[in-house]
């Protein structure tokens, strides 16, 4: 089976940058797609971005302009570029991935907190 493990999260100001960083180990097969998610307090888990084996991404309306994702495939990692932080984007971020066999799995998280 697959695991995810996120690094990169902290305590950032406002208009300032963080970089997470996810690395997917285990049983891999092909991988279709990986990506990041979020859950802020109060609120459902909801899509930031995504990057398929093919390099084309999808975003949040929310973080257009403002977040990046990006991978290595040989390192089998996702990272998200986030600049131009705003409050709102406090959030516990998860790392995801779909694989064939695999499935569909989830890192544990990592706490993104950015003030005013």
């Amino acid at each position: 089976q697959v695991q995810l493990v996120e690094s990169g999260g902290g305590l950032v100001q406002a208009g300032g940058s963080l970089r997470l960083s996810c690395t997917a180990s285990g049983s891999i097969f092909s991988i279709n797609s990986m990506g990041w998610y979020r859950r802020a307090p109060g609120k459902q888990r909801e899509l930031v971005g995504t990057i398929t084996s093919g390099g084309i991404t999808n975003y949040a309306d929310s973080v257009k302009g403002r977040f990046t994702v990006s991978r290595d495939n040989a390192k089998n990692m996702v990272y998200l570029q986030m600049n131009s932080l705003k409050p709102e984007d406090t959030a516990v971020y998860y790392c995801n991935l779909a694989a064939v066999y695999t499935g569909v799995a989830w890192g544990q998280g990592t706490q993104v907190t950015v003030t005013s």
